[in-house]
């Protein structure tokens, strides 16, 4: 069984659509679990007013009765708050020419999609492009990675993000389960009050000179079985999906494994994991790999970083031109946020769940969650008595 989500909507349409295929029977999903997650993906400091606005409310459409999914695909609609200020010029039939020129984009935005989108669809207004460019659309894919992270937790993974850096202005990794927690629930993604103030400093001084900011995040699956992926076929490996999986989310420019590119620097004596002997069977004394090994998972936590860069609306325009004349003017500038490397760590979090959701249905397969929590746990009881040398 192949997990499957497709989305549909513009930024300031009248809302977003998002259907999941392949999501066995018998899960317990509600709209409150659901919005946990898109309440998150509105956090951080330095958002636009937008998220004020936004209430992401989510209603079920379709695949789910009395609570629990049916095994049909789940139809899942998000309004947009706003959308009634866009209704002339977002109208399923003719727009006004006046209600298309005010919100016109004739500038494209250095960074954006609005050029190469202009290109592909030999259009002079950006503004379709920008329409479904937008991160808006993330929040359609939080939404089906909350329903992925309520069929994980049933089968004994937990996935957690944090962020890693703000601008200039580095954090590292939580070095403990507590921090892992406090980073979750926190609105900035960091563990600690002095960690969450320089961020905010951070903000705030791009945001007085008219200018955006990137950064990095984690994000790390606990629970996550050894031997799940592929290491015979390139399209199956379990560190591809997920760095495609990463690099599918707007602004994302890189993703690593574990210690990822500084591997490149170290001599293998210092960059493998080397292996202990518990008594849980072996262990390895440090986590460098990230939890994968030649396309499988190895049994440790997955641990990933991606790279987002900062974010081309801003205020302080750069040099652009006017896609009617090709006359010089300055880039495209609307309403926009200084930083979102918070909310965006959330949207990680949702396309690992995504990822590994559709990991564990393919490996494991079953019409209904009983029968997939049944293999899984005979998988993991396998992979037990391997360690403990029983045949």
């Amino acid at each position: 069984m192949t997990l499957r989500m497709l989305t549909a909507g513009e930024s300031h349409g009248r809302g977003l659509v998002a259907v999941l295929e392949g999501m066995p029977r018998g899960l317990e999903v509600s709209t409150s679990a659901l919005e946990l997650d898109l309440a998150r993906r509105r956090r951080g400091y330095g958002r636009s007013p937008r998220m004020k606005l936004e209430r992401d409310e989510v209603r079920i459409l379709a695949g789910v009765r009395d609570g629990v999914t049916m095994g049909s695909p789940l139809a899942l609609w998000i309004e947009n708050s706003g959308s009634s200020f866009w209704e002339e010029a977002m109208s399923f039939d003719e727009v006004p020419p006046e209600a298309m020129e005010a919100r016109a984009i004739r500038s494209p935005r250095p960074g954006h999609a609005d050029l190469p989108g202009c290109l592909k669809f030999l259009l002079r207004d950006a503004r379709e492009v920008a329409e479904r460019a937008s991160a808006r659309s993330t929040a359609a894919r939080v939404a089906c990675g909350s329903v992925c992270r309520l069929l994980l937790k049933e089968l004994g993974v937990e996935v957690q993000g944090a962020v890693c850096s703000i601008g200039r202005s580095y954090f590292g990794m939580p070095s403990s389960e507590e921090e892992w927690e406090r980073a979750f629930a926190s609105d900035m993604g960091l563990w600690s009050s002095d960690l969450e103030r320089t961020a905010v400093r951070e903000i705030e001084g791009a945001a007085q000179e008219g200018d955006s900011l990137g950064g990095t995040f984690w994000v790390r699956a606990k629970g996550v079985p050894p031997g799940l992926g592929s290491l015979s076929e390139w399209d199956r490996r379990l560190d591809a999906r997920l760095a495609f999986a990463l690099m599918s989310i707007p602004s994302v420019k890189g993703v690593e494994v574990g210690m990822g590119f500084a591997l490149s620097s170290m001599r293998g004596s210092e960059a493998h994991d080397a292996f202990v002997i518990g008594p849980h069977g072996p262990r390895r004394t440090s986590n460098r790999s990230g939890g994968i090994d030649g396309g499988l998972s190895n049994g440790e936590d997955i641990l990933l970083r991606a790279s987002l860069k900062p974010i081309p609306t801003i205020p302080r325009s750069l040099q652009s031109f006017d896609v009617r004349d090709m006359s010089p003017s300055p880039s495209h500038s609307e309403r926009a946020d200084v930083c979102a490397v918070p909310a965006a760590c959330v949207v990680g979090e949702a396309m690992v769940c995504l990822v590994l959701a559709s990991v564990f249905l393919e490996e494991f397969g079953g019409g209904t969650l009983l029968e997939l929590k049944e293999r899984v746990f005979g998988y993991r009881e396998l992979r037990r008595r391997w360690f403990e040398g029983v045949r």
